[in-house]
């Protein structure tokens, strides 16, 4: 996978206290939250590739990611190879095979995505059967209900009827908490690998689901009724869900993503089209 070069300062991977990995060449710079390097090495005596994470903002969660990941040994999940947790917490996990789809379907003219879709929603009904030792996940912004004030300076008003009556009592299990098409990797049309479990606990089930169904800004999937059907005919398959609280979530997640895209004119008349139609 092709990453960009170097487009803000970072820390110097090569200062990081490496136990077993030994960094000899940085390939590129990954876009994250945290400082993400594609790197080549050397590990158990042989070259290989890598991603090193190094922890940037303040909650950044490697340390649960790699407890987690110490759990699941499928291959389509990350394999550690080194971390510390001292001053920089940081993980090393081997190069894993695939591009993400929004590379394979391009501008998805006509509708590539479809055939991906159902195992997309399978690999998430997957993860949520899982039992395994973690803690609840942090509570963020999205979680909640927007504000009457938000809702009003996003011209939303009619909403607040939507929203006030939540769903009763939030189906919980292991959820991966950032489960959406930029952690996951594919590889001759099936998932090879799925990433970045910073966000990972217990929490929310639906939400989860939400998550992973709406449509991000430049995202040229999921804008489709067919394409959100097929993801779903593809999660029922292992696990049920409730729709009409993954529909609140989603449109909770819009609202959020409305206040930070308002200088995007496509996606803006995207969710206002959608909402609209919602709650008609």
């Amino acid at each position: 996978m092709k990453h960009p070069d170097k487009w803000r300062e970072t820390i110097d991977p090569f200062t990081l206290p490496y136990k077993s990995f030994k960094p000899t060449e940085i390939l590129g710079y990954p876009h994250a939250g945290n400082d993400v390097f594609h790197a080549r090495g050397i590990y158990e005596s042989k070259e290989v590739r890598a991603y090193i994470k190094a922890a940037r903002q303040k909650g950044a969660a490697i340390e649960n990611e790699v407890a987690i990941l110490s759990q699941l040994h499928s291959p389509e999940f990350p394999c550690v190879i080194d971390y510390g947790f001292d001053n920089t917490p940081f993980s090393v996990t081997l190069e894993m095979p695939g591009e993400r789809l929004s590379v394979l379907v391009g501008e998805n003219e006509t509708l590539e995505s479809l055939c991906f879709m159902e195992e997309y929603g399978v690999a998430l009904a997957n993860l949520h059967q899982l039992h395994i030792s973690a803690e609840p996940v942090k509570d963020r912004k999205f979680f909640h209900v927007p504000s009457y004030e938000l809702l009003s300076s996003l011209g939303l008003d009619f909403l607040n009827p939507f929203f006030s009556t939540p769903p009763k009592e939030a189906a919980r299990c292991f959820c991966h908490g950032d489960f959406h098409y930029a952690n996951i990797l594919w590889n001759e049309h099936h998932i090879s690998g799925i990433l970045d479990f910073e966000l990972a606990g217990y929490g929310n089930r639906d939400f989860d689901i939400a998550w992973a169904l709406f449509r991000r800004p430049g995202q040229k999937f999921l804008k489709t009724k067919a394409e959100q059907d097929e993801f779903l005919k593809g999660y029922s398959q292992f696990g049920a869900y409730d729709p009409e609280a993954v529909q609140l979530y989603m449109v909770q997640c819009y609202v959020y993503f409305l206040q930070f895209s308002r200088d995007d004119a496509e996606y803006c008349d995207y969710v206002w089209n959608w909402l609209n139609k919602v709650i008609k």
